[in-house]
């Protein structure tokens, strides 16, 4: 007796009908038949009424059934018992920095047979992955709620100042923004990062100064060169510039309290991800 045979007689028991059955195994009509066949001649016993206009189950048949029904469940949990875990498909954005690596770590000490695949995606994109479950969680930064998501609090994000080496600005440990009142901005458009360019743009209204539009690239990398090059200065979260490299460029953190977005943990709404806990849990090891 052999695990298909009992997988076609299930499933032409529950159609009550071979062309049916076919579809749902995916198989032709010939080859659930002939497995069937087989079936009944192992057992020495019909299992199916044929009649040209309808198929049932015969006493043996039905006898038959939830003892069928019982093996390939308990072949479905030895298979599931030796199987590989689930990964993990976690999104992010393209610059995600030192932070990332330390949860990740974390994360790897606190289920460390369960691999991560990384995507690098613009935040509109994550979401949708997201609700659409093509990603399991995606970290996100202050992103409006969008359907099938919701977006568990994790942290702030603090941003830093970057600014051409030479500029005697460079030399501070800490600068306030009007101080870059002079300085041209450097800044994405706004359809890009509603959140961040808000941010950026209201703390320099506070400040006194209506920002000066300077270049800005098509990537952080066009736009650092041209404020190393150009004398324009823009904003770069605290963790990402610490791995960046960009010898005209100087990276100058805010004074207090500075200027921060909220990091958080974007989940389908209404089933949890597998190893969920886990994630949360490592990012709660990296901020402690």
């Amino acid at each position: 007796m052999e695990l298909r045979q009992l997988a076609c007689f299930v499933t032409v028991a529950e159609e009550l009908h071979f062309g049916r059955a076919a579809e749902r195994l995916h198989i032709v009509q010939s080859a659930v038949s002939m497995q069937i066949q087989r079936l009944e001649r192992e057992l020495g016993a019909e299992l199916f009424d044929r009649t040209p206009r309808r198929v049932r189950l015969t006493a043996a048949g039905q006898r038959l059934l939830p003892e069928a029904r019982t093996v390939l469940a308990a072949a479905e949990k030895a298979r599931a018992a030796v199987a590989p875990p689930p990964g993990l498909r976690l999104g992010t954005g393209r610059g995600p920095g030192t932070r990332l690596d330390r949860v990740l770590a974390a994360f790897a000490l606190r289920a460390p047979d369960v691999p991560v695949a990384l995507f690098a995606l613009p935040a509109g994109e994550r979401l949708a992955r997201v609700a659409g479950g093509q990603l399991d969680a995606a970290f996100v930064r202050a992103v409006e709620p969008v359907p099938g998501v919701r977006v568990l609090p994790l942290w702030p994000d603090p941003l830093v100042a970057a600014l051409p080496a030479a500029h005697p600005l460079a030399a501070r440990e800490e600068i306030g923004v009007g101080d870059l009142a002079r300085l041209p901005l450097s800044l994405t458009e706004r359809r890009n990062n509603p959140a961040l360019v808000d941010l950026v743009v209201g703390a320099c209204r506070e400040a006194g100064f209506e920002p000066l539009p300077g270049p800005a690239g098509p990537s952080l990398r066009d736009t650092l060169a041209a404020v190393g090059t150009r004398r324009s200065w823009t904003v770069v979260y605290a963790s990402h510039a610490r791995v960046l490299r960009s010898p005209r460029v100087a990276f100058v953190p805010f004074r207090a309290p500075g200027l921060a977005l909220p990091t958080g943990l974007a989940v389908p709404a209404t089933a949890p991800p597998p190893h969920l806990d886990a994630l949360l849990l490592a990012c709660g090891d990296h901020e402690s």
